[in-house]
Parts: C-alpha cells; sequence; structure tokens
C-alpha cells in the first residue's frame, strides 16, 4: 500500500464510519533526525511511535485495535512537540502517556522496565533479564524490544550488547547513534 493509498484509506474511513466524529486513533506521521515515524493515539496515550510503513502500522491498529483511525492533527500534535523537544535536548522524559496495547503481556513487562533505563545512560538484555526475573530469556527479551511499537518514547535504543556494542534497532545503528548521541550531549551539557 502506497503512502497515496493510505491516504484515501484514511479519507474513506474518516467519512464513512463517523462524518465529521474525531477518530478513536489519531494517525499520522513525524518527520525528524531519524527519519520518518509514524504515529497513533488512542484515549490512553500513544500506541505508536514506529520505523515500519504508515500502512503497516495502520493494519496492525485495525487488527489489535480495530476502532476508527483518522487523522487529528490536535492529538498528535503534542506527540510532536515533544519529539522536537527530545530530538533538541530539552526533554529528558515523555510526559505523553503510553499505551502498550499493541504489545504483549511479556513485552510489556520489557518495555515497562526500559522505560526505567535513565535518560543517557545504557542497560544490556542481560540487565534487563536480571530485573524482570528472567535471567534467561534473553532472546524472548531481545524479540520484545525489537517489536516495540513505541521507539524513541519507550527508549529500547538505550539497551545496547553486554560487551558495549550497539546491537539491533528497529530504526538501524545509525538512527540508534544518534539517539544516543544527543542524549549524551544532553546530559554533558547540564
Amino acid at each position: 500500500m502506497s503512502s497515496n493509498d493510505l491516504d484515501a484509506l484514511l479519507r474513506v474511513t474518516s467519512s464513512t464510519y463517523r462524518g465529521d466524529t474525531s477518530p478513536d486513533i489519531a494517525f499520522g506521521t513525524y518527520d525528524g533526525a531519524v527519519g520518518r515515524l509514524v504515529l497513533a493515539v488512542t484515549g490512553k496515550g500513544v500506541a505508536a511511535c514506529s520505523f515500519e510503513a504508515e500502512n503497516d502500522v495502520f493494519e496492525l491498529i485495525n487488527r489489535h485495535v480495530g476502532r476508527y483511525i483518522g487523522p487529528d492533527p490536535g492529538r498528535l500534535d503534542p506527540v510532536r512537540r515533544e519529539l522536537d523537544a527530545y530530538f533538541s535536548g530539552r526533554l529528558r522524559a515523555f510526559a505523553t502517556p503510553v499505551d502498550l496495547v499493541l504489545a504483549t503481556s511479556f513485552a510489556r513487562t520489557v518495555l515497562q522496565k526500559t522505560m526505567a533505563v535513565p535518560y543517557g545512560t545504557t542497560t544490556s538484555l542481560e540487565q534487563i533479564g536480571e530485573s524482570i526475573g528472567r535471567p534467561r530469556a534473553l532472546r524472548a527479551i531481545g524479540n520484545a524490544l525489537a517489536s516495540n511499537p513505541l521507539c524513541v518514547i519507550v527508549p529500547c535504543h538505550r539497551v545496547v550488547r553486554e560487551d558495549g556494542q550497539l546491537g539491533d534497532y528497529a530504526g538501524g545503528a545509525a538512527a540508534k547513534q544518534h539517539l544516543l548521541n544527543v542524549e549524551r550531549r544532553a546530559s554533558a551539557a547540564r
């Protein structure tokens, strides 16, 4: 599905299901320092901040949340402003609530521990495993991080390999390094 196809689908969804009513799930994009991020915001909080293709995220939201999805800048703009502030080094913790509706129960546990990793620092899969009482579940922890629907906001980029190497990241190694550099520079400046 191309971006134009997705725009058409959003327009059809908007007009067919609700007329002029705001969507249940606000859907859009953010173009920033690490590329395009696809955003989705439910009534509970941000459900997606993803490097995946727009149509893939749309289909995932549609399949797992299954409600009216459409553009709603009023609900997306606060997230975009926080991302701007984060990338400029002015924001250390996102205030917008998260909605882990797209994560499995185990992944939620991993992602919640990841959210506790302090700004400007890193941890390892092994340390996450120890903290959740699953020290031997490294592959499952890695899979949970790889499927993080809230990249940047849930800072899976702060999880590096035990040997200090970056390891994998949904946005690629350059994006992960950029995010870590933003945090290191901002931490050093304070």
